[in-house]
């Protein structure tokens, strides 16, 4: 990963080698299918994908690419994940390995039901506190 701020997402893909882009653009390409609503933007430097807020992040390295589900997305999926080199809020997968397109999908299907039901939590608040002001 290069420490200039991209432009794009496809200004960003275009700094690696061939093969990790195309690594990259597999991701891509997964995500964007799993969350056609989810806003594509640059954040921390790196693609990400919002939808009523974050929903995961992703980078290319040298030998990985760097995938961000946050948190909850990896200790949901903890099992599966675990042939992956991680940490708390990241996946590892490797250059030289397919990506796990199903996996990932299922993974950003789960982000997105999370950050509905944050809204819809944020929004029963608001209506209650509303309501109660009123009275």
């Amino acid at each position: 990963m290069n420490n200039v701020m991209p432009e794009s997402v496809d200004a960003y893909i275009s700094t690696f080698p061939s093969d990790t882009q195309n690594k990259l653009q597999t991701l891509r390409q997964c995500i964007r299918k799993a969350a056609p609503k989810a806003e594509e933007i640059i954040s921390y430097r790196m693609p990400a994908y919002h939808y009523h807020g974050v929903l995961v992040y992703f980078a290319g390295y040298k030998n990985h690419i760097g995938f961000y589900p946050t948190g909850s997305g990896v200790q949901e999926f903890k099992k599966e994940l675990s042939v992956y080199k991680g940490a708390k809020g990241s996946v590892q997968f490797p250059i030289d390995q397919p990506i796990p397109t199903a996996l990932v999908a299922r993974i950003v299907k789960f982000r997105i039901k999370e950050n509905e039901a944050k809204l819809a939590l944020k929004t029963k608040v608001k209506t209650k506190t509303a309501s109660k002001r009123k009275n």
